[in-house]
């Protein structure tokens, strides 16, 4: 009965972890052939909650190695562009990145004021030359209640 137990909640702390992350589809900004291939894109939590911290960790795989560069972030609101930031690719990043796999982590704490409803991020990576590796865009949306809101009963 114990052995029992025991199988039924490593089950379940698996299905948790599984629902607490989301796989996002990712897409290119153009057609053209990008040094840097993106996999996807996994968010987590899952979903989205103002006022808590959130990790974008994107996979991908480097034709050639890269030194260093920036990673340029734009996020839009319902199409209407509401955030810009630069980051240095190796605070994101282990540098040097071999050519291969590697995994790009941005986390940040979305403000509580942050409005619900659906964003466009469009993140570009940039080599030291300033030369672009790769562009994607992915979708993602934030609910209504945040860590701090409570439903009231009618």
């Amino acid at each position: 009965m114990e052995m029992i137990k025991y199988k039924l909640a490593i089950v379940l702390s698996l299905c948790l972890t599984v629902a607490l992350t989301q796989a996002t589809d990712v897409k290119y900004c153009t057609k053209k052939a990008y040094a840097v291939k993106v996999k996807g894109v996994d968010i987590s939590p899952f979903p989205i909650t103002r006022g808590k911290e959130t990790t974008f960790s994107i996979s991908a795989t480097a034709d050639e190695g890269i030194s260093g560069g920036k990673l340029v972030i734009d996020v839009a609101y319902f199409g209407w562009s509401i955030h810009s930031e630069t980051h240095e690719l190796c605070d994101e990043t282990s540098c040097p990145v071999s050519s291969g796999n590697f995994v790009v982590a941005h986390s940040q704490v979305l403000p509580g004021f942050t409005p619900p409803g659906s964003y466009t991020l469009k993140m570009r990576m940039l080599d030291a030359d300033k030369q672009e590796l790769t562009c994607i865009t992915f979708d993602f949306s934030i609910g209504f209640l945040s860590e701090t809101d409570t439903v009231a009963d009618s």
